[in-house]
């Protein structure tokens, strides 16, 4: 009743005769086939992690290429260069692999695993710090998919969310993405993550950090 009623409203009935229709379709129509080297701005997998580079900081995230056997320190330098005291980490396996939580405790901050806290925990942390399961070149931006070792909280909270990125979870553009998320899943959820939060909301005045991170920081390793 409901679909028949939407049918006849004025309104779906002037959009018809704007198409040319004098009654609804009985089949949905088959959509176009879309030749990709028009819709796709990407064309190869060479240099995805420089183009990601580039593309993220352009929209205010910071990005750093470094060697996989420096990233911890690095990443230690950066949350105390942040002033971060301490800092929640993702529990899953290339922070592990890495002894990130050992290094970070070492460092002085008071590092914690995901799986150890509770969310009411997580307003206290002043950084987060997580892997990211995929990361578009063409938009410069950072994909995570949620699950019980990867919380949501991880990179929404905190003011400030580092991010390591290993170079063969990057792919050339959206079209790729949502291959991956088909072909992997998504979890509970996907955040995808542009830079630093930003709003316009009062007066049209940008302002970052109001609904996320205020710092985000993509460390490639090379």
């Amino acid at each position: 009743m409901a679909d028949s009623n939407l049918t006849s409203h004025p309104v779906m009935q002037r959009v018809r005769r704007a198409l040319g229709r004098t009654a609804p379709i009985t089949t949905a129509p088959i959509p176009p086939l879309l030749d990709e080297p028009i819709i796709r701005l990407v064309h190869s997998d060479i240099g995805l992690p420089e183009l990601f580079q580039k593309q993220a900081t352009d929209m205010k995230m910071l990005v750093e290429m470094v060697r996989v056997d420096e990233v911890i320190e690095r990443v230690a330098q950066f949350l105390i260069s942040q002033k971060c005291k301490s800092a929640m980490l993702s529990d899953t396996p290339l922070l592990r692999n890495l002894g990130a939580l050992e290094a970070f405790q070492k460092a002085g901050i008071d590092a914690r695993s995901w799986c150890d806290m509770t969310a009411d925990q997580a307003y206290d942390i002043d950084a987060g710090v997580t892997e990211a399961d995929y990361a578009v070149a063409e938009t410069g931006t950072l994909v995570i998919r949620h699950r019980p070792e990867h919380g949501r909280l991880l990179s929404l909270v905190p003011f400030v969310h580092v991010a390591i990125i290993e170079p063969r979870i990057i792919v050339p553009d959206l079209l790729d993405l949502f291959e991956r998320l088909a072909r992997d899943g998504t979890g509970s959820g996907v955040t995808l993550i542009s830079g630093p939060s930003k709003t316009a909301d009062i007066e049209m005045n940008t302002v970052t950090g109001v609904h996320g991170p205020n710092i985000v920081k993509a460390f490639v390793l090379s």
